[in-house]
């Protein structure tokens, strides 16, 4: 386990379109959350350890706010043929509360620049980005955070309120498994 590090310089970017299946049975694009004030988009997967210690905060903050037009969706791009704990199958059996996606290609992860699990993105209405850094500043001791930097973006977006570059620290996480 390789610890990295999300790009930084994203800042105002725009979100870029998806066609892909979620473990749901259903298939989602950008087009599938237009109604939604704020789309969180997190790269992630099934077996990172970072992903894991943080996914029922993911899920959490994803139910706090599904009331106030904000959707979570989580998508996987690890290459499952060296990593079947990965695969499409297993991601059905991860408990995630919100849309979880294969990205098999690994294209859509290289369109957001998207470099480690978790690698979170937060886009406003209109899908320029606002936010992109970690979900708090304690991912292996939830009981010891201090700082709810994923909480507080989500606030301040619904807000109308910028959020400085510096307030935004990197996600920390695994890095994609990208095929050979």
């Amino acid at each position: 386990m390789i610890l990295t590090e999300s790009v930084k310089g994203l800042e105002n970017t725009s979100a870029k379109d998806f066609d892909l299946p979620g473990a749901d049975g259903k298939q989602y694009s950008l087009a599938s959350f237009a109604d939604k004030k704020i789309l969180v988009v997190i790269f992630m997967c099934n077996h990172c350890p970072y992903v894991l210690a943080v996914l029922e905060r993911l899920n959490q903050l994803a139910a706090e706010f599904a009331d106030r037009d904000v959707q979570f969706v989580g998508i996987n791009s690890n290459d499952a043929s060296d990593y079947p704990a990965d695969s499409f199958e297993k991601m059905q059996d991860l408990p995630v509360k919100f849309p979880y996606l294969r990205d098999e290609t690994q294209e859509i992860a290289t369109k957001y620049h998207a470099v480690c699990t978790p690698d979170i993105f937060v886009y406003d209405a209109a899908r320029k980005l606002k936010y992109h850094g970690r979900i708090d500043d304690n991912w292996q001791q939830p009981e010891k955070v201090e700082h709810t930097e994923l909480k507080s973006a989500l606030e301040k977006i619904l807000a109308g309120v910028e959020i400085p570059r510096e307030e935004q620290m990197p996600a920390l996480g695994c890095s994609i498994k990208w095929k050979r």
